[in-house]
């Protein structure tokens, strides 16, 4: 039995986690063994995320305390809360490799993403995103076509004035020959 201060203690940190995360994902979880939760946890970490098993009473409450409406109703069964503080595509890309991993032993149920209600579905378009990374390298190849294609025009007149230079002087030596 969980004594008062802890329920509040608990339910106080699980209010500052979805304070400090641009994504809080809620997920049911069954038959999933020690190790293989222990696995997810480490790899979440390398994320820069945290999961945690709360029970659904406290969960609800610290919805409650922040106003937050809409996320309660997937608190049931036995659930996860992953805490995605940086970025949510790579927590959700976790979670859906995972649940493939373990043999859809984790559902995911919603998540709240900035403030917002998401549902499952939302959840796994979030996870099919490619990575910052590569949205990043994807937008700088777009500013840098352009200048490579002016470079290349650019390179080209230059390269046709040495070819007309030394036409020309080729011209003239066999004038003066």
């Amino acid at each position: 039995m969980i004594t008062r201060q802890k329920k509040e203690k608990i339910v106080a940190e699980v209010k500052e986690k979805i304070e400090n995360s641009q994504a809080v994902i809620v997920a049911g979880y069954r038959g999933i063994t020690v190790g293989q939760m222990t696995s997810l946890r480490a790899e979440m970490r390398k994320a820069g995320c945290e999961i945690k098993v709360i029970k659904n009473t406290l969960a609800k409450l610290a919805l409650n305390d922040l106003n937050i409406t809409g996320l309660d109703e997937y608190f049931v069964g036995p659930t996860i809360v992953t805490f995605a503080k940086d970025n949510p595509v790579d927590a959700a890309k976790i979670l859906k490799k995972f649940n493939k991993e373990v043999n859809e032993g984790l559902e995911i149920k919603a998540a709240l993403l900035e403030g917002k209600v998401i549902d499952k579905k939302e959840v796994e378009n979030l996870a099919s995103l490619p990575s910052r990374e590569v949205l990043i390298a994807k937008v700088l190849g777009g500013m840098q076509a352009p200048l490579y294609g002016f470079a290349g025009v650019l390179s080209a007149n230059l390269r046709n004035l040495v070819y007309v230079l030394e036409a020309i002087r080729k011209k003239k030596e066999e004038e003066a020959a």
